[in-house]
């Protein structure tokens, strides 16, 4: 995002979950402020995801989408598996995805933002 005051907004959403986790009414209200700076700057993907993002938020009461899987790289795949054996943190994947909005020209974080994206829609329709 290149708005100063998204940039703002979006570093205050990124320091609130660093420091309090996911407070859902702030957290929704900061989202839904920051969606039309995407819009503005015709960025579809991060429009979509910070909605898609606010709409789970304010249904759920929390984030419950974990942070997309890595692919795995050949000769290193027991280490991926070892990984994933961690424990889900909704506050963590929320301040992940947070913060590939804050850098969306990156290939790898559209990628991790379109997988959010997926994630998301698969979660709403099951639920």
């Amino acid at each position: 995002m290149k708005n100063t005051k998204a940039i703002k907004l979006l570093n205050k959403l990124i320091d609130e979950v660093e420091q309090n986790g996911i407070i859902t009414n702030t957290i929704v209200e900061d989202l839904q402020n920051l969606r039309p700076y995407a819009v503005e700057e015709n960025r579809p993907l991060l429009a979509k995801t910070i909605r898609l993002v606010f709409e789970h938020i304010e249904a759920y009461q929390t984030f419950d989408i974990p942070i997309p899987e890595e692919e795995p790289i050949e000769g290193y795949e027991e280490l991926l598996e070892e990984e994933e054996e961690t424990t889900f943190v909704p506050a963590e994947s929320l301040l992940y995805l947070l913060n590939l909005i804050a850098e969306p020209e990156n290939k790898t974080n559209r990628l991790d933002l379109r997988s959010y994206v997926e994630a998301l829609q698969e979660y709403a329709e099951e639920n």
